[in-house]
């Protein structure tokens, strides 16, 4: 920390709304997703962990999602409830940077990991003889600790150069968390190795992963259009749709805000989309993974009987 910038000791976010009404219902609206999202997730792990059913590697990648989601949710929306029903917006300069980081960490976490569960689906259908073999426990714990140490690597990286930028003119970040757009619009200066640095990570962190998950479905489809059955075609393509949907809507609202120029940032239309992909899309990928899943519904009934009972 005391090699970071110290001219600003806190930062005001502005949040959604200045109107108290509004605000209240955004509490309310927030309070709802961040409970379902918990419950979800919570739920999701739980099943994973106690069903033999599920020891497989495609729920236990699964599961190391919902674990992301359930940190990445927490990072944001309590604090924005508190800002929603408190008249002090502010969040210091620590708790600022505490936040960037972790939220970081997380989100490039979950790019990995996305990644990694898109070779297990291109292992267990263009390799079903080799599956086993490839994707033992080592493997898979392997994958999911090389997608927390690269991305914390890459996140200590981008943390130190955002925050030892200087800041100058109002503190007030207009937006509901510390996110990178709105604190380059504070910054007094960027130079053009910062931003190259950011196109460097978004190569690194986003654009290197979705160009291995589309080989791997490329791949994928290749090796489905061989099946000469129509249920065989549609039973192994089952098997990663949910993880295609989970993909696109994860990737494609990463892409829209960190894609584009800085100067080309529009921080009240960044608000809605950074709003999905934080507190949204985490409720929202425990449904995707279940509510298709027919062993998901098995275990979940076994929980239900056994609670019951």
């Amino acid at each position: 920390m005391g090699k970071f910038n110290h001219s600003v000791t806190e930062f005001i976010l502005l949040g959604f709304t200045q109107d108290p009404v509004m605000q209240q219902m955004l509490f309310a609206l927030f309070l709802i997703v961040y409970s379902v999202t918990v419950m979800g997730n919570i739920t999701l792990i739980v099943l994973i962990c106690t069903d033999s059913r599920l020891h497989t590697p495609m729920y236990f990648f699964i599961g190391n999602l919902s674990f992301l989601d359930l940190w990445y949710s927490t990072v944001y929306t309590p604090k924005i409830m508190v800002t929603c029903i408190s008249e002090d917006k502010s969040i210091s300069f620590a708790g600022c940077v505490a936040q960037f980081f972790f939220s970081c960490e997380l989100a490039y976490s979950e790019c990995f990991l996305l990644a990694a569960m898109a070779y297990d689906r291109y292992m267990a259908i263009s390799k079903p003889l080799l599956y086993a073999q490839t994707m033992t426990p080592k493997i898979c714990v392997g994958l999911v600790a090389a997608s927390y140490l690269g991305a914390f690597t890459n996140c200590v990286i981008i943390t130190h150069e955002t925050f030892i930028m200087s800041f100058c003119g109002e503190n007030v970040i207009d937006d509901f968390f510390c996110d990178l757009p709105p604190l380059v619009k504070l910054a007094c200066d960027i130079k053009d190795s910062y931003q190259i640095l950011l196109y460097f990570l978004l190569a690194s962190n986003v654009i290197t992963p979705i160009v291995f998950i589309l080989a791997s479905y490329l791949f994928i489809i290749s090796a489905i259009l061989r099946i000469r059955s129509t249920q065989g075609r549609l039973k192994a393509f089952s098997t990663c749709s949910s993880h295609l949907i989970s993909v696109t809507l994860y990737y494609g609202s990463i892409l829209y805000i960190y894609s584009r120029p800085s100067s080309s940032y529009s921080l009240e239309r960044d608000k809605i989309v950074s709003t999905f992909y934080t507190v949204v899309f985490p409720m929202l990928n425990p449904m995707i993974y279940s509510l298709r899943n027919k062993d998901v519904k098995e275990a979940l009934k076994k929980l239900f009987k056994i609670s019951a009972s």
